[in-house]
C-alpha cells in the first residue's frame, strides 16, 4: 500500500516517498511532508542548478547551496532559476 502524506509543496494528500531521500534532520522533515511528485520536481530543478552554476556536489560549499536551496524548493518561496536561464527546447 502506497504512504500518503500531505505535501507542504503541494498543499494536498499524495503518495509520499519510499524512503527518506536525504541524510539529517532535513532528510526526516522531507520524507514526512513531502510527496514523490515534488521530490520528483526537486531532483529536476537541482539538476538545473547543477548544471547552470556548474556546482561540485563534492565540494563542501556546493553541497550547502544545494541543501538551502532544496529548503526554499520544498518548504519556502521556491528555489529561483539562475539568471538568464534558458530551459532546453524540447524534441
Amino acid at each position: 500500500m502506497t504512504r500518503m502524506v500531505f505535501c507542504e509543496k503541494m498543499k494536498q494528500e499524495l503518495p509520499g516517498l519510499e524512503h527518506i531521500p536525504y541524510p539529517g534532520e532535513l532528510g526526516q522533515k522531507v520524507y514526512d511532508s513531502i510527496s514523490a511528485q515534488a521530490w520528483q520536481a526537486w531532483m529536476q530543478h537541482q539538476t538545473m542548478l547543477i548544471n547552470e552554476y556548474r556546482l561540485n556536489v563534492i565540494d563542501p560549499e556546493g553541497r550547502k547551496f544545494l541543501e538551502k536551496e532544496m529548503e526554499k524548493f520544498l518548504f519556502g518561496e521556491g528555489s529561483e532559476k539562475p539568471e538568464g536561464f534558458v530551459p532546453p527546447e524540447k524534441s
